[in-house]
């Protein structure tokens, strides 16, 4: 038999755990499953028994079935490999609701045309390295003291990630910012979030401008995924003891590497790919994924 648990996250300013609707969902659950709640109306667990692969993917369909009306985010994991040691995230549309390089074409008047790239990058569609060139290219001449007021005036911090990297922080796990992006960017809202480190891609300057290149080898999908496994092996952790988060293709081989591999409202491949999604709830799902009660939260 293997335990596992099934952690249900609504979207905490829309609670969505009535006394109706748990009614409703014990009528899905095996007789042997035991109901925790992680917080209010807000995320509750589901911890229950299983004899196969078969049996467990039937139960969580039941409970699919049964909260089909409601948008709410569904974990399932093995109860005694939930906690994680590691965690590595994306940042842009992540922890942050931008894509910083469309941020920095605004500056030039070329958002449409980047933003157009930087969404079939993101789909897949596009190879990431030769995508990333080809917006860069159009960033040439930009002076590069613009880009703190960007981030003051236009970065928006993803509801839950100060909360999310500050619990895990207070609780021994190590946090890294991996990021497609740029270093110009990582550094600072990491920081302003809490991680313990960021990697990120190099734009080059001349004379305080953006040459319109990008120091090689660019960070991408392949380089995500080789983050993971470095700090992995640093911390002389197991495969199941990290977890990783992102939203877009250059994510997915740091998601399938990761013990527990998250889609944050994330591109159609990429949700399809994960082991979890997050539709619906914020970045504190990832909270209570790990079996952390609010009343465990660092805010």
């Amino acid at each position: 038999m293997t335990e596992l648990v099934a952690t249900l996250v609504s979207n905490p300013s829309k609670p969505a755990f009535t006394d109706a609707l748990l009614s409703h969902l014990a009528q899905a659950l095996p007789t042997n499953a035991k109901v925790i709640r992680l917080d209010r109306q807000i995320a509750m667990d589901i911890v229950y028994a299983t004899r196969s692969k078969k049996e467990a993917n039937e139960t969580i369909e039941k409970i699919r079935k049964a909260l089909a009306s409601e948008r709410v985010d569904i974990i399932v994991q093995p109860l005694a490999t939930r906690r994680k040691s590691l965690f590595i995230a994306d940042m842009d549309s992540t922890m942050i609701g931008q894509e910083c390089i469309d941020e920095l074409a605004a500056e030039l008047r070329v958002k449409q045309k980047v933003a157009k790239i930087t969404e079939r990058a993101m789909r897949g569609e596009l190879e990431f390295e030769q995508a990333l060139r080809e917006r860069v290219s159009l960033l040439a001449g930009l002076e590069a003291f613009v880009i703190p007021k960007i981030i003051a005036d236009r970065i928006t911090l993803t509801p839950g990630a100060r909360t999310l990297v500050s619990t895990l922080r207070g609780h021994g796990v190590y946090t890294a910012l991996v990021s497609g992006g740029f270093t110009l960017f990582t550094s600072r809202i990491g920081a302003m979030i809490g991680f313990d480190e960021d990697r990120a891609n190099t734009l080059m300057m001349d004379k305080g401008k953006l040459t319109g290149s990008v120091a090689e080898p660019i960070l991408g999908k392949q380089a995500k995924r080789a983050a993971l496994i470095e700090l992995r092996e640093q911390f002389a952790l197991q495969p199941e003891e990290t977890l990783a988060i992102g939203d877009g293709a250059n994510d997915l081989d740091m998601i399938r590497e990761a013990g527990l591999g998250v889609a944050y409202r994330a591109k159609p491949a990429v949700a399809a790919a994960a082991d979890a999604r997050i539709d619906h709830s914020d970045l504190t799902a990832l909270l209570y994924a790990q079996g952390y009660s609010r009343s465990s939260w660092i805010e």
